[in-house]
C-alpha cells in the first residue's frame, strides 16, 4: 500500500505545492501555504474507478421551469433589501464579519422569524453547544418550537437532516468548523472548506431550500478560505462596523438574485440586531452647531444616506503638519487640502487637520468631496455652515465642482429630513425638463456653484443670512 505523502496548500486560493514557500506564487500572500496530508486510495481497475457514465441531455431556455416559490421574507426589512426582496429559493448565502460582529445573533434572529410564520428552521450549531445558543436565542426573543438546533460537525450529518426535514431555512454557523470525512486534512483548510460548501450548494439547487453560511473572516477582512467559496455561493454579504460603536452596516459585494453594494443598517442592542428605517435621522439626531460641521448625502447602494461630517484645524506645534482621517480616504483628504490651498486660498499647510464621521460610517464615493472641503474651510476661518444646508458635488484638481449622479434621489431624501438648501455644481436640471420639473416641484433651494472657491463662499454667507434674518424675526417680535 503506498505512503502517505504531504503538499502545502495556500489557504487564500488553493494552490498546491510541493514544498513550503513564504509567499504564494498564485495569489501574492505571505505565509498562507499549510502542509496536508494527502492520504493515498486504494488501487482499482480503470472501468471500475471511472464508474457509469451519466448522459445529460441539454434543455431549451423556454422550456426550463421556473421556480414555484417566491422569494421568503426573513423578517427584517433591513437584510431583505441587502439580499434584493428576501431569500431566494435554493440560494447560497454567505455572511462575513468580525468576531463579535452580531453575525451569529442576526442569523439567529431571522431563524426565529421564519419559525414564527408556521415554517421550519434548522440551525447548525457547530461551534457552540445548543445550550449556548438556546440562552442566545432566548435573550433575542427567537425561540420558538419550531426552530431546531442541530449540533453536528460532520458535513454528511447536516445533510442527512436536511434532506430528511425540509426546513424552510437552514443556517451553518460556521462553514469553517464543518468537515467531510471523505478528507483527511483539519476542518478550516482549503480542501474542507471547498468541499463542504459545495455539498452545501448540491443540495440547495435539489431541495430548493436557502442556505445561509456563516463564515469567518481574516486579519485582512477577507472571508477565511479559499477565494472560489466566494465563486460559488449565490450572494456575500459583509457585516461591518466598530466594535464600540452600536451601529452595523450589512453590506452586499455579491448578488446573483439582485443589486449589489446594497446596505442595510442594524443597531446593535442587548436583545439583539434592530433595523434602522430611518438612519439619515438618527446619524444626525445629535448634530452640533458648531463650526467644522456640514452634511453630506452618499449613496449606499440605492439608499441615499445623509451624514454628518468634521473637521478639526490646528496649527502645528511640533514637527510636520498631520491629516488624519475616520470615516474617509485619507489621500483624498490630502487632495482636498491641496485644492483649498491652491485654489481658494486658504493656508493650511501650516496646520494640522482632523476629519471624521460622525457614526462610524465609510464614505468612498467622491461625491462626498464638498461636505469635507466646506467642514475644513468652515473650521479654519471659523464660520459656521447653515444648519438647513446640504453640500453634493465632487472636487476636481482644478477647484472645479463635477456633478453627481442620482441628484434627484439625494435632494428628496435631505428635504425629507427638513434641509431646504442644497449647494452642488451646476446640474443637468436645465438641459433636463423632466429633472427641472421634479426639483421645482420640491420645497428647497438649489446654490448652483462651479468651483469650491464659489462653494464655500455661499456655505459661509448662508449662515450668517440665517443670523441675520433671525435677528430682524426677534426684533419684530
Amino acid at each position: 500500500m503506498p505512503k502517505p505523502t504531504t503538499k502545502f496548500v495556500c489557504q487564500q486560493c488553493g494552490f498546491e505545492a510541493a514544498k513550503w514557500m513564504g509567499r504564494c506564487t498564485d495569489c501574492g500572500a505571505w505565509n498562507t501555504m499549510v502542509e496536508t496530508v494527502v492520504a493515498p486510495r486504494p488501487a482499482a481497475s480503470a472501468a471500475a474507478t471511472a464508474g457509469p457514465i451519466i448522459s445529460v441531455a441539454p434543455i431549451s431556455a423556454p422550456e426550463v421551469s421556473a421556480l414555484a416559490a417566491d422569494r421568503r421574507a426573513t423578517g427584517s426589512p433591513e437584510l431583505d433589501r441587502t439580499l434584493g426582496g428576501g431569500l431566494m429559493p435554493g440560494s447560497l448565502v454567505l455572511l462575513g464579519g468580525e468576531p463579535g460582529i452580531g453575525k451569529s445573533s442576526l442569523m439567529l434572529q431571522v431563524a426565529g422569524n421564519i419559525a414564527e410564520t408556521g415554517a421550519s428552521a434548522l440551525y447548525v450549531c457547530a461551534e457552540e453547544s445548543p445550550q449556548q445558543v438556546k440562552l442566545r436565542a432566548e435573550r433575542l426573543g427567537a425561540l420558538h418550537p419550531r426552530l431546531f438546533l442541530l449540533p453536528a460537525t460532520e458535513i454528511e450529518a447536516v445533510t442527512e437532516q436536511i434532506e430528511a426535514m425540509r426546513p424552510a431555512l437552514v443556517v451553518v454557523d460556521s462553514i469553517q468548523t464543518v468537515a467531510t470525512s471523505l478528507i483527511s486534512s483539519a476542518p478550516g483548510s482549503v480542501s474542507q472548506v471547498r468541499d463542504c460548501a459545495l455539498q452545501l450548494m448540491r443540495v440547495a439547487k435539489r431541495t430548493h431550500i436557502p442556505i445561509c453560511l456563516i463564515g469567518h473572516v481574516t486579519k485582512e477582512g477577507a472571508v477565511a478560505g479559499p477565494r472560489t467559496l466566494e465563486h460559488m455561493v449565490d450572494a456575500v454579504l459583509y457585516l461591518e462596523g466598530e466594535r464600540f460603536q452600536t451601529f452595523r452596516l450589512l453590506r452586499g459585494v455579491k448578488n446573483r438574485f439582485g443589486a449589489t453594494h446594497e446596505v442595510g443598517v442594524f443597531e446593535m442592542r442587548g436583545d439583539g440586531m434592530v433595523d434602522v428605517t430611518n438612519p439619515s435621522g438618527l446619524f444626525l439626531a445629535e448634530r452640533s452647531d458648531a463650526t467644522g460641521s456640514a452634511v453630506v448625502v452618499s449613496m449606499e447602494g440605492t439608499r441615499p444616506l445623509l451624514v454628518e461630517t468634521q473637521a478639526l484645524v490646528t496649527p502645528t506645534v511640533f514637527g510636520a503638519p498631520r491629516q488624519t482621517a475616520t470615516g474617509v480616504d485619507r489621500s483624498r483628504l490630502q487632495m482636498l487640502l491641496a485644492v483649498l490651498t491652491k485654489r481658494v486660498g486658504l493656508a493650511l499647510t501650516t496646520q494640522d487637520v482632523f476629519v471624521n464621521v460622525v457614526g462610524g460610517f465609510e464614505l468612498t464615493e467622491p461625491a462626498v468631496d464638498l461636505g469635507v472641503a466646506l467642514a475644513i474651510a468652515s473650521n479654519f476661518v471659523e464660520r459656521r455652515i447653515a444648519a438647513d444646508l446640504v453640500a453634493l458635488g465632487e472636487v476636481g484638481l482644478g477647484g472645479e465642482l463635477r456633478a453627481v449622479p442620482r441628484l434627484e434621489q439625494r435632494v428628496r431624501e435631505a428635504v425629507k429630513l427638513g434641509f431646504r438648501r442644497v449647494v452642488a455644481p451646476p446640474s443637468r436640471a436645465r438641459a433636463d425638463s423632466d429633472l427641472a420639473k421634479s426639483l421645482a416641484g420640491l420645497d428647497v433651494e438649489l446654490l448652483e456653484a462651479a468651483t469650491l472657491s464659489d462653494a464655500v463662499r455661499i456655505a459661509l454667507e448662508s449662515a450668517e443670512a440665517n443670523d441675520t434674518q433671525q435677528k430682524r424675526g426677534d426684533a419684530r417680535g
